[in-house]
């Protein structure tokens, strides 16, 4: 449970480090947004009505499967 925050400033005042730790938290958060990007488009969540685990377990295959059958990139 640890929340981390980058750091802040102009890109060329940060270390070396805080700019590596920056640049992670930037790939994450991609990944994240472009996972959540791709849920929105599904169609079968929109009318989805069953309980949260279901639905939980349902994204985690639909997003294996996704994974698997994309382009290695």
């Amino acid at each position: 449970g640890t929340v981390r925050v980058p750091f802040r400033g102009r890109w060329e005042t940060l270390s070396r480090g805080q700019q590596a730790v920056n640049r992670s938290q930037a790939k994450i958060r991609a990944l994240v947004e472009q996972a959540m990007a791709t849920l929105k488009n599904w169609r079968l969540l929109r009318k989805l009505r069953c309980s949260t685990t279901r639905i939980t377990r349902l994204v985690q295959a639909v997003l294996t499967l996704h994974h698997a059958s994309s382009p290695a990139g």
